[in-house]
């Protein structure tokens, strides 16, 4: 298996970074292949703007899907983009890792999420879903974050965590195609034990390698609705 990990901590002796050192460590154990995209040390540019493209369609007026697509076909996308896309497009898996800033992803990995799932690859027209551009991959988010564990789920402080992960989970990694994995959780990280890091350390490792027996989430598929995305009868 072909194994892409993006991962997005500003902090190299960040926990999330040893959550990314101990994926890499064990699917390469499995004889899986594995590239990394570190975006704080590769000083990604999270900015989408005309400058993506070093030619356009329309010049005057910034249509950015629209120039997406037109520019995968005439290669005018811009080098940063182009290599991240063929890193996608060559991955079966892509492991977003990151921790969680204000119920949500950090500003760079969102422009990563922006700027490469380009538009008449990824995703376009009726290309979403089980249907989209990159159907027949999975991926998975491994987060950390600093809340407690019971103050996430109904009738918690903080409500449910699926739906602080949802604009992640279905609006972008199902939404292009993915089948996309049960989120992996490392709770409290910045305040508890070494061995309590230790421990979710090995329940990652454990998760990596028997990935094979994990079930996708379920999400819509386009077969339960009709020509004008009007969910069908029963």
């Amino acid at each position: 298996m072909k194994v892409l990990i993006v991962h997005a901590h500003p902090e190299p002796k960040s926990f999330t970074a040893a959550l990314r050192d101990q994926a890499v460590a064990t699917l390469e154990a499995q004889g899986h292949e594995v590239q990394v995209s570190d975006l704080y040390a590769m000083n990604w540019n999270p900015v989408a703007s005309a400058d993506d493209f070093s030619s356009r369609e329309n010049p005057e007026y910034l249509v950015y899907a629209l120039e997406q697509r037109l520019g995968v076909k005439s290669q005018s996308l811009a080098p940063d983009i182009q290599q991240e896309l063929d890193k996608l497009l060559w991955a079966d898996l892509l492991i977003l890792n990151f921790p969680i800033f204000w119920f949500s992803t950090p500003a760079i990995l969102k422009g990563w999420i922006d700027r490469v799932l380009v538009s008449g690859i990824c995703y376009g027209g009726k290309r979403f879903y089980d249907q989209g551009g990159l159907s027949g991959k999975k991926a998975l988010v491994s987060i950390t974050l600093g809340g407690r564990e019971h103050m996430f789920g109904d009738g918690a402080i903080h409500g449910p965590l699926e739906d602080m992960l949802r604009p992640i989970l279905r609006g972008t990694l199902a939404y292009v195609g993915f089948d996309v994995l049960e989120p992996f959780v490392a709770w409290h990280v910045p305040y508890i034990s070494d061995e309590a890091r230790k421990d979710f350390l090995q329940s990652f490792q454990q998760r990596l390698e028997h990935l094979s027996d994990d079930q996708p989430m379920q999400f819509a598929r386009l077969s339960q609705f009709d020509d004008g995305l009007y969910p069908l009868p029963g």
